[in-house]
This record gives C-alpha cells, sequence and structure tokens, in this order.
C-alpha cells in the first residue's frame, strides 16, 4: 500500500496578518517533496487548515492510499479529530474540505506532535512569509522598523488579539500569548488551560 507520512505546518506574521504553509512529504522515511507557499493575509488557524488542504491534495495526487498527518497545532489537531467542535465561519469551510479530502483515502491518521519534530514545516512556513515580505514591504502592516511587530500594551503588559478580534493578555511570565493557544479556543478553555486570559 502506497503510504506517505507528511508534516504541515502553517505562519502568521501578526494574526492576522501575512501568512504562509510548509509542508513535508515523506515515504519510508526520506523526503520526497517539499512544499512551501504565500497564502496572503489571514490567520494562524486558517494557514493550518491550509496546509493540511495542501498535504492532502499532494498526496492524492502521489496516489496514496495511507496518509499519516503531523501537526504542531493543537487546536487543528483537536478540531480534526472532532474534540473541539468547529463554529467559526471562516474555519468551517475548510473543516468541510478536509472532511472531503480525507474520504479519498482508504486510511487516514493525523497525530499532535511537539515543535521540535516539526522544524522542517515550520521553517517552509516562515521562508515564504519572509520571501514575500521581501518582494512587497507594503504587506508590513503595523510594525516597527526592524521587522518587529507593534503590540498594544495596557499598563505595560503586552497583548495581542485572538480569532474573534479581543484583545487577549500575555501569560504571566510576560511572554507573548502563543497563537495556538488563542487562536479559535473559547475563553474558559483558556481560563482552563491557564494560558491567556481577557483585559
Amino acid at each position: 500500500m502506497n503510504e506517505l507520512e507528511i508534516f504541515i505546518d502553517g505562519a502568521s506574521k501578526g494574526n492576522p496578518g501575512p501568512s504562509g504553509i510548509g509542508v513535508v512529504i515523506c515515504r519510508h522515511g526520506e523526503t520526497i517533496k517539499n512544499i512551501s507557499s504565500f497564502i496572503g493575509e489571514t490567520t494562524n488557524n486558517v494557514a493550518e487548515y491550509t496546509a493540511l488542504i495542501y498535504a492532502l491534495q499532494e498526496a492524492l495526487k502521489l496516489k496514496a492510499a495511507a496518509v499519516k498527518i503531523n501537526t504542531d497545532s493543537q487546536l487543528l489537531y483537536r478540531q480534526v479529530k472532532r474534540i473541539y467542535k468547529t463554529k467559526h465561519p471562516n474555519i468551517v469551510g475548510l473543516f468541510n474540505q478536509v472532511s472531503h479530502l480525507i474520504s479519498g483515502f482508504k486510511q487516514v491518521s493525523i497525530n499532535h506532535i511537539p515543535r521540535e519534530k516539526n522544524k522542517g514545516a515550520d521553517k517552509l512556513a516562515t521562508k515564504a512569509v519572509k520571501e514575500e515580505l521581501k518582494k512587497n514591504r507594503s504587506l508590513i502592516k503595523g510594525q516597527a522598523e526592524g521587522g518587529r511587530p507593534r503590540l498594544p500594551a495596557f499598563g505595560g503588559i503586552r497583548h495581542r488579539r485572538d480569532w474573534r478580534g479581543r484583545k487577549v493578555r500575555a501569560p504571566e511570565d510576560g511572554a507573548l500569548c502563543n497563537t495556538e493557544s488563542c487562536a479559535g479556543l473559547e475563553l474558559w478553555e483558556l481560563a482552563r488551560e491557564g494560558k491567556c486570559h481577557r483585559k
């Protein structure tokens, strides 16, 4: 049986912001194809789904019967596994497309892996964004000189926006909110996991 193992990742500079996807396709432990593509301005969650769609489409072109997908996005993993419900209109269509593509294989598994084991796909996604920004400087929106994003702050505490556009505080250790933690999770889920909360 023709079986592929695929690593996927999405990157968004700003969330939402200029975004890219990275896909590493392997057969018998060897990389047979890398995909690095700029997908426009969107959220990190949409970028993750787009990477998955690219991966499944490419696997179908390669006539794979079974596919093992590896992602470091806990949110994507839980939504595809139907642990979390997919409600946001920007994601529902992508989720349905993923479900349709999955039906074209005899076997599909999706696994959540640590980020350090997904460096190849991460580099490809980041590369796609960086290369596009070099070509089109107008895409850098609301950023300081030197390429670092300007982050709104309240009382000296750094914030970012979640998938609904609401401002969310960084974790208490002062680090920026991880996009995977904020993008698409309901507030009670964030509070439960102790990762983020509203101002």
